[in-house]
């Protein structure tokens, strides 16, 4: 099969007090194309200062990786069935909750998407359906994960 890395690195600066978590959680994650992510806690998570609300959560992370894992999955099913994505868009929103033991997670993911079709063929309302059922099956992400992924289709 394949392997996907992800490189992480933080460092604590001086003047900060770990051990009562006074401490930056910002940090960088370098992936294996070179690409480098400013990332943090969340501000919802951990206040301000010692989080930075302009770097990438991991909550953020995990929303836009399913997002992005089921667009792709999305355009690869269209394609084979014939129908030509001109663009997509999607306003993906995660919720946390307290699981069953009380501790947080992101229990649902609603994927919000919008597409334009070019070539003179769009899809019904129940081929854009079942292109999306399709698309959840095949998407590595939502294979991976139990949190419930709902992709709202109502114009």
């Amino acid at each position: 099969m394949s392997e996907h890395k992800a490189f992480l690195q933080w460092q604590l600066t001086d003047g900060e007090d770990f051990l009562k978590g006074r401490y930056s959680r910002e940090h960088a994650w370098t992936f294996d194309g070179g690409c480098s992510v400013p990332a943090s806690a969340s501000p919802s998570v951990v206040p301000l200062p010692m989080s930075n609300p302009a770097n990438v959560d991991p909550e953020e992370a995990f929303v836009a990786a399913i997002a992005s894992c089921h667009m792709l999955s999305f355009l690869y099913v269209a394609s084979r069935k014939g129908f030509a994505v001109r663009s997509y868009e999607d306003a993906a929103v995660g919720t946390m909750s307290k699981n069953e033991r009380g501790v947080l997670w992101i229990s649902n993911v609603v994927l919000n998407p919008r597409i334009e079709y070019h070539g003179g063929r769009a899809p019904t309302r129940e081929e854009v359906d079942s292109l999306h059922h399709e698309a959840h099956g095949q998407c590595f992400i939502a294979n991976s994960v139990k949190t419930e992924v709902t992709v709202n289709t109502a114009d």
